[in-house]
């Protein structure tokens, strides 16, 4: 009985100390929101516009926070940044501003940036898009496209969650 409680006591020890290391070894990301590229925006009234950008907020959100509540990355406030980001914003596209996007990450201090946008050729056919770039080299650590089908709230979210599924599996993009 006494050694299975010093074999329990030992393991338990190794847990708290492996526990600090691997919060150490996190590295911080900055994610800007999504961005939409509607190939039917033309046809689109104030409604679906509303909507969408409802979309992008909420998936923008939900990445950032699955990437926080599974300890894949210390993710930054970007408030900090709100400036740059809005007039970045205002005449370009930040998933395709060659580089404007490691200028966030600059300014935010962080290690890794991360660009997301969603393709919607029509409400049945749409791709979630996630590129994570190293700040201090620029180089793409992870980029990786889901297709979803079907244009709700549901559909987004699962498009999310496979997105950060594929991003936990690749060790060497998040550390």
């Amino acid at each position: 009985m006494i050694r299975k409680s010093v074999v329990v006591c030992a393991i338990a020890a190794c847990v708290l100390l492996a526990a600090p290391q691997a919060q150490a070894a996190q590295k911080s990301i900055a994610v800007v929101n999504c961005a939409l590229i509607d190939d039917n925006a033309a046809y689109n009234d104030a409604e679906i516009t509303r909507t969408q950008n409802t979309r992008l907020n909420m998936i923008s959100d939900e990445l950032r926070d699955q990437l926080r509540t599974r300890d894949l990355f210390k993710v930054a406030d970007n408030a900090p940044a709100s400036g740059l980001i809005a007039n970045l914003q205002s005449s370009q596209d930040l998933n395709a501003c060659n580089g404007c996007e490691l200028q966030i990450g600059r300014t935010l201090g962080v290690e890794r940036v991360g660009v997301c946008w969603v393709q919607k050729i029509s409400n049945l056919i749409l791709n979630i898009n996630l590129r994570v770039e190293d700040v201090a080299t620029g180089k793409a650590v992870f980029q990786r496209s889901v297709d979803i089908r079907g244009n709700t709230d549901q559909s987004w979210r699962r498009g999310v969650n496979s997105l950060v599924d594929l991003l936990a599996a690749d060790r060497a993009a998040t550390h």
